[in-house]
């Protein structure tokens, strides 16, 4: 039975300083919840409006489901995982870090990005957004649960961090004319502000995707775009190696 402090619970979880409080986040949907059944994170409680799963579970009405989603068509189940603690960073091979990024669609398209190019570790700013906010969550489609995220002080990380870091900035050298490694740090910043001055002293390699329209009119890509083609390019240059 779906109670009004479940109900109070779930709600909650909306916000970032209550997923704190209760180590807990929300995964909705059938496919998504599978992914996370199918992972070290561990379950806390499943809600759903039939015995899809073949775990324990609380049923509720799709009038319920309504309730507590997230979602304008939620899909069947919605559960609560718990929060693992922050995993230790791997720095063998490519990396990618974050500086200050705010959209949650942005993340959550950056994580299934690192998927899918084979990035196990993505590293945070603190100012970056949460993860486990539910629209990251659910942009990830699953991918959370193969990237391991950790916030950190990226200032403090960099600087103790031992291979080349890229950069990328509008005046940076030509991606596409780069011979480029098989282990780094690729650091992508802010939606509207790019990668904050203090990091960019830190930078040891200044990349750019260059513009090709006649105009050149655009005055830059969406964070989680120049992700995508720039892990394509890393991989494709050391891949032909």
């Amino acid at each position: 039975m779906l109670t009004k402090n479940h109900i109070k619970l779930i709600t909650s979880l909306k916000q970032k300083k209550f997923r704190s409080q209760h180590n807990l986040f929300v995964v909705e949907g059938i496919k998504g919840i599978q992914e996370f059944l199918n992972s070290s994170f561990e379950l806390h409680q499943l809600f759903a409006v039939d015995d899809i799963f073949g775990v324990d579970f609380i049923q509720i009405s799709e009038k319920e489901l309504h309730r507590i989603s997230n979602l304008k068509s939620p899909n069947k189940a919605i559960a609560l995982f718990n929060i693992p603690s922050n995993s230790h960073i791997v720095t063998k091979g490519l990396s990618v870090a974050l500086d200050d990024v705010r959209d949650p669609g942005n993340l959550g398209t950056i994580i299934r990005l690192c998927d899918w190019f084979g990035i196990q570790n993505l590293i945070c700013s603190n100012e970056t957004v949460d993860c486990y906010n539910p629209k990251v969550v659910q942009a990830t489609m699953g991918s959370l649960t193969r990237v391991a995220v950790n916030y950190v002080d990226l200032n403090v990380f960099i600087d103790d961090y031992d291979k080349a870091v890229f950069g990328t900035f509008m005046d940076g050298d030509n991606i596409y004319e780069q011979s480029l490694p098989s282990e780094g740090l690729i650091i992508l910043g802010n939606e509207a502000n790019g990668i904050s001055a203090n990091i960019e002293t830190l930078v040891t390699q200044r990349i750019t995707i260059p513009r090709f329209g006649d105009l050149k009119a655009t005055e830059s890509l969406n964070v989680a775009t120049a992700t995508g083609i720039v892990l394509s390019e890393f991989k494709r240059s050391f891949t032909e190696m």
